[in-house]
């Protein structure tokens, strides 16, 4: 979350007049993340979020997201519902972006999550997968393997970034492009589930959030992203193995990987650590100076590779 975009506040009163939650009281910028300008919105009903859609997010994409996220609620899945107006309807424009006005749910993103807060992690993806294999709809990864060559190439002087960041990167690019499998099971995935798109009572995962990475993928790709995010060092140079098997034992009680899949976990955690280096060192470039937002260290995704590039690294998953 970020706030590129700033909100007039009769622009907004006019929006929130078209929904049947209050008046106004208060609308606050949310400065965590990258994407979309994203406002605490307090009115006198309660709590919501209002998220302007920037720059990766498509506006013709967003029905996609609507239904997603109806579907895996209708499921049981701990997901925020995308409030709709008197009208019925979910999407809006204010300040020139597309916007949607979504369910605030209680929790906190853990920082520093405990062996016991990532078995909760694991299990709530694989019950999202579970939902998800269901889902009708789909939508291309336009952050998967085939893009991550573009990305490279839009960010421009790698090494301006991390010094050998540019030979690191065309070697990995090759690497994967060789090596990248193309029969895992796939359906929609969340693909960005890094601890702050959790939210957590204690040990209870109460809201998965920010679905706007979700695309059709392998569901073991997205467990790999998740294992990237959730099991290392905040320097990225060390992988806790108590968080690795709680989170890989969570998913287990609730789907059972393939041993294609199984195999394949240490090259496609090498991805998601490239995808996500690579995403950070577009954003540390190109992020504007006045924009409300936390930039993030591309360097903590490069030891990520390194490790999970170590001739040892399928131990890194074991249960």
């Amino acid at each position: 979350m970020a706030v590129y975009t700033h909100v007039d506040p009769d622009d907004l009163a006019a929006l929130v007049a078209r929904y049947a939650i209050g008046t106004v009281v208060s609308c606050k910028g949310i400065a965590e993340g990258v994407e979309n300008s994203n406002f605490l919105l307090e009115t006198t009903d309660g709590r919501f979020i209002l998220t302007l859609y920037e720059k990766r997010v498509q506006a013709g994409d967003l029905p996609f997201f609507v239904d997603l996220l109806g579907h895996l609620a209708d499921h049981g899945c701990p997901v925020p519902a995308m409030i709709r107006d008197r009208d019925g309807e979910a999407i809006q424009r204010i300040s020139g972006r597309a916007a949607c006005i979504i369910q605030f749910l209680p929790g906190i993103s853990p920082s520093h999550p405990m062996p016991s807060q990532c078995e909760a992690v694991g299990a709530a993806l694989g019950a999202m997968h579970r939902a998800a294999a269901s889902f009708p709809g789909g939508r291309e990864n336009s952050m998967g393997h085939r893009h991550w060559r573009a990305i490279a190439e839009a960010t421009g002087d790698l090494d301006a970034v991390i010094s050998g960041l540019q030979d690191l990167v065309d070697a990995e690019l090759a690497f994967l492009d060789a090596h990248w499998p193309g029969d895992l099971p796939a359906h929609v995935i969340h693909a960005d589930l890094f601890p702050d798109n959790v939210l957590m009572l204690g040990d209870r995962v109460t809201g998965l959030i920010d679905f706007y990475f979700a695309a059709s993928d392998f569901r073991a790709y997205d467990l790999a992203v998740t294992h990237a995010s959730w099991t290392f060092s905040d320097d990225g140079r060390h992988c806790d193995p108590a968080r690795a098997q709680a989170l890989m034992r969570g998913y287990a009680r609730e789907i059972a990987l393939t041993d294609a899949e199984v195999a394949a976990l240490p090259l496609l955690a090498r991805g998601a650590a490239l995808r996500f280096l690579l995403t950070r060192a577009h954003d540390w470039v190109h992020t504007p100076a006045d924009a409300l937002v936390t930039r993030k260290d591309p360097a903590p995704l490069l030891a990520r590779l390194r490790r999970y590039q170590a001739h040892d690294a399928a131990a890194l998953f074991a249960v």
